[in-house]
C-alpha cells in the first residue's frame, strides 16, 4: 500500500513540474511578443527569428551539455563542475518505492525539461536588449556558448550544490540566479553592439523610438505574467501533500499581488514624472514586480509581496531612464526589468526569509554578475572579431529583416511602396 502511495505522489509531483514547465515554456512566445511589439516594423521578423531559435539552440546545448554541467553528479570542487554530455536513465520503481531520504520523488527528464526553458528564458533577456542592431548568427553563436556553459555554471554554484548555496546564497527561483544574470550579459552585449543610430543626440538629448505594435507587446507582457506561474510555482518542485499544495497556493498569490503592485506603481511614477501613463513603463512594471518576487515568492505575506513588487515598479521606470543618460540602448528595458529589479529582489529575501545574510546575498549578486558580464563580454569579443556583430550603417537603417530574412513583417503597410 505505501509503495503505491508512493508511486502515486511521484506521479503526481512529476505531472506538476511538467505542467510548470509547460508555462515557463509558454514565456518564450511572451518574450517573442514583447520585442516584436517594442521594435519598429523593419525589425520585426528578425527578432522574432531570433526569439523562436535562441529557444531550439537554448534547449538542444543544454540537452547535451547544460544541464550536466549546472547539475553535475560528481563535480571537480564546489566552484567547478565536471564535464559529461547527454542526460542517463531516468528513476525506476525500485527506488520510488524505496521511500526514505534522498528517495526521489518526480521523474529526472520532468527536471531537465523544467530546467531547460529555464535557460532558454535567460537567454531572451539579452535578444531584447540588442534588438534592431545585432547581427542574426553571431547572436545565435553566443547562444550556443551561453546556455552550454556560461549560464550552467553560475546556475551550479547556487542551484547544483556550488560554493554559493553552500555560502548560504538564497534565490528561491532565479531574480539572480536566472534574471540578473540575463541581463548582465545583455549588459555586455549592449556595449559591444552600441546605440541604435538617432537614439542619442550629440548633447545627451534622448530621442525615443517608439516600438511598432504596442497590442503585440501587451499581449507579451501578459503571457510572461501567466507563464511566471510556472516560473514560481513549479520551483517549489512538489504539490503532492497539503503543506506543499498550500505552499503552491501562496506562491501564486504573492507572485500575482507583486505583478499587480509593480504595474500600478509604475503607472503612477510615469504619470508624475512625464506627465503621461506610459504604456511601456506600465508594462515593464508589471514584469519587475515578477522579477522583484522570483527569489523568495513563498514566505512573504501577500501585503509584503505586494510592497516588494511595487518598489520593483518604481525601480524599472528610474532605471529605464538612468540608462538613456548613460547612453546604454535597450529597447525593451530588459536590463532594467531584469537586472535592478532582480537586485532589488535578492535583497527584499532578507524580509521574510531568516535563512538569508546581508553578505550571502551581496556576495552571490556581485559573483553572478562578475562571471556573466566578463565571460559575455570575452565571448562577444571572440565574436565580434570573427563574424561581427552589428550591420552596417545601411543595413541598419532599411532594418533587419530584409537584410537578415529577406521578409517582412508588414508587406502591405511597405513605406517603399
Amino acid at each position: 500500500m505505501e509503495g503505491n502511495f508512493l508511486q502515486l505522489s511521484y506521479a503526481l509531483d512529476t505531472f506538476y513540474f511538467l505542467m510548470s514547465a509547460v508555462l515557463v515554456m509558454w514565456m518564450a512566445a511572451g518574450f517573442a511578443m514583447l520585442e516584436a511589439g517594442l521594435v519598429r516594423s523593419k525589425n520585426t521578423v528578425e527578432i522574432l527569428t531570433k526569439n523562436a531559435l535562441l529557444y531550439s539552440v537554448a534547449c538542444t546545448m543544454y540537452l547535451i551539455v547544460g544541464y550536466n554541467v549546472m547539475y553535475p553528479g560528481d563535480p571537480i570542487s564546489a566552484y567547478l563542475p565536471n564535464l559529461s554530455f547527454f542526460l542517463g536513465a531516468d528513476n525506476t520503481v525500485e527506488a520510488v518505492i524505496a521511500g526514505g531520504e534522498g528517495a526521489p520523488y518526480y521523474s529526472g527528464m520532468s527536471d531537465f525539461i523544467f530546467q531547460a526553458v529555464f535557460a532558454a528564458a535567460t537567454m531572451s533577456i539579452v535578444s531584447g536588449a540588442i534588438a534592431e542592431r545585432m547581427k542574426l548568427w553571431p547572436f545565435l553563436v553566443f547562444a550556443v556558448v551561453m546556455t552550454s556553459v556560461i549560464y550552467p555554471m553560475e546556475g551550479y554554484w547556487k542551484w547544483g550544490g556550488g560554493w554559493l548555496d553552500q555560502l548560504g546564497f538564497q534565490d528561491f527561483a532565479g531574480s539572480v540566479v536566472v534574471h540578473m544574470a540575463g541581463a548582465a550579459a545583455a549588459l555586455a552585449a549592449v556595449i559591444m553592439v552600441g546605440a541604435r543610430k538617432g537614439k542619442y543626440g550629440p548633447n545627451g538629448e534622448v530621442h525615443p523610438i517608439p516600438g511598432a505594435n504596442l497590442p503585440m507587446a501587451t499581449l507579451g507582457m501578459f503571457i510572461l505574467w501567466m507563464g511566471w506561474f510556472g516560473f514560481n510555482g513549479g520551483s517549489e518542485l512538489m504539490v503532492s501533500n497539503v503543506d506543499e499544495a498550500n505552499a503552491v497556493a501562496a506562491i501564486f498569490v504573492n507572485t500575482n499581488a507583486a505583478a499587480a503592485a509593480g504595474m500600478i506603481a509604475a503607472a503612477l511614477l510615469s504619470k508624475f514624472m512625464f506627465g503621461k501613463t506610459d504604456l511601456t513603463m506600465v508594462l515593464n512594471g508589471a514584469l519587475a514586480g515578477l522579477v522583484s518576487i522570483t527569489a523568495e515568492p513563498l514566505a512573504p505575506t501577500p501585503g509584503l509581496a505586494m510592497f516588494i513588487g511595487a518598489i520593483g515598479g518604481l525601480i524599472v521606470v528610474l532605471s529605464v531612464v538612468f540608462m538613456d543618460k548613460m547612453k546604454l540602448d535597450d529597447p525593451v528595458g530588459a536590463i532594467s526589468v531584469h537586472g535592478t529589479a532582480g537586485i532589488w529582489g535578492i535583497f527584499a529575501v532578507l524580509f521574510s526569509n531568516a535563512d538569508a545574510t546581508f553578505f550571502g546575498q551581496l556576495v552571490g549578486t556581485v559573483a553572478t554578475f562578475a562571471w556573466m558580464f566578463i565571460a559575455s563580454i570575452i565571448v562577444l569579443y571572440i565574436i565580434d572579431k570573427t563574424m561581427g556583430l552589428r550591420p552596417t550603417e545601411e543595413e541598419e537603417m532599411e532594418g533587419m529583416d530584409m537584410k537578415e530574412c529577406g521578409m517582412e513583417a508588414y508587406p502591405e503597410f511597405d513605406h517603399k511602396s
